[in-house]
């Protein structure tokens, strides 16, 4: 008998003579975003012979078998039965709220697929991370190649979730022989629903700019992340893959295509303020993350380009719909604000967000 809560399977497209059996690919987190842009593009490659949709409520991706259960759930296994590759996009990125619960729920997830993946005979496992993990630092290479050692440190934030996952696909393979795990790792992440600390960035008033350094700006599209992803999917891509725009965009450039004007601070307040907010719990973010507009982190896309793999967007085009997209949204130092509190200028912003912060911590202890 057929489980409720799945949609009837739709037939396997059968292998053209001559060619290896087409592989059946689930996707996690299918219902919506990056997950069923990558379901409906799958649906439509003949390379593929099924694509199976697992999420927490069924999406409305034609084509797709839904499998609705949370991907925690020890039961994935029996859901991924002739399966072949499994891409894992159930990942929470939210900005704001718990990031405690959100690291464990991330963690949590990325074991249940790998392990469930293992024991439903899955030959292939895509992780996406980030290029984060490779951390911002003045003397990283332009650009670093996708096997370029990992600096990062964990923060606590969604940086420690991504390094775990990272981690996680490293120990794979020794923990279950037979398995292949691919991590996809893309640059700043822009379009349609990607709400990111990058692109908070350039909904503040005016760019940060650390003072006697040279940030270097890389985007990389959510067309252009899921392109890749199918790529992995389908084998024709193995182990660390990074994804992003050709190039990269100097601070100068950056300020002439946004229109935006710069502010520019001494390292030790920058981020002895962002240290001090976020211990207060006034802004969502470690201070940590503002490494990744102060240095540089651009990454090269060796190895999908070795396939013939080229983006379809250029850094200044991805900028533009960056721009478009928080246009009316205002931020500081990754926390949202209203428009009135946006509009006093950034310098005077740190310091009425800091005050007002100070203010609610003396009156709580008064009452205390």
């Amino acid at each position: 008998m057929s489980s409720p809560d799945a949609d009837p399977d739709p037939p396997v497209r059968s292998g053209r003579s001559g060619r290896s059996r087409r592989p059946v690919v689930a996707v996690t987190g299918a219902a919506e975003g990056i997950g069923a842009a990558l379901a409906q593009r799958l649906v439509a490659n003949e390379d593929v012979a099924k694509v199976v949709g697992i999420d927490d409520r069924r999406g409305d991706v034609p084509g797709v078998t839904w499998r609705v259960l949370d991907v925690r759930d020890p039961a994935l296994a029996a859901r991924l039965a002739k399966v072949d590759a499994v891409v894992h996009l159930a990942v929470d990125t939210a900005v704001d709220g718990d990031g405690r619960a959100r690291g464990e729920r991330n963690v949590r997830a990325a074991q249940t697929v790998v392990t469930a993946a293992a024991a439903s005979g899955v030959r292939r496992v895509v992780l996406c991370t980030s290029a984060m993990v490779y951390g911002a630092l003045p003397d990283n290479p332009l650009p670093l190649e996708d096997d370029a050692p990992l600096r990062a440190v964990p923060d606590g934030g969604l940086l420690s979730d991504w390094l775990e996952m990272e981690r996680l696909a490293r120990q794979a393979p020794r923990s279950h022989p037979g398995l292949q795990v691919t991590v996809v790792r893309p640059a700043t992440l822009v379009g349609p629903g990607v709400d990111s600390v990058l692109t908070r960035h350039f909904e503040a008033p005016r760019l940060l700019v650390v003072r006697d350094t040279h940030p270097r700006w890389q985007f990389c599209h959510v067309d252009d992340l899921v392109s890749a992803l199918e790529a992995a999917a389908l084998g024709r891509v193995t182990g660390a893959v990074t994804v992003g725009c050709e190039g990269w965009l100097e601070q100068e450039d950056v300020e002439l295509v946004s229109g935006m004007r710069r502010i520019e601070l001494p390292a030790s307040i920058a981020y002895g303020t962002a240290e001090r907010l976020h211990r207060l719990g006034v802004i969502p973010t470690p201070a940590s993350d503002l490494q990744y507009v102060v240095h540089p982190w651009v990454v090269s896309s060796s190895r999908l380009r070795a396939t013939g793999w080229r983006p379809t967007y250029d850094n200044p085009t991805a900028l533009g719909l960056l721009l478009e997209q928080v246009s009316g949204h205002h931020a500081l130092a990754a926390r949202r604000l209203g428009k009135r509190d946006a509009t006093i200028g950034a310098g005077a912003a740190v310091a009425v967000v800091g005050t007002a912060a100070l203010v609610r911590i003396a009156r709580k202890k008064r009452r205390g």
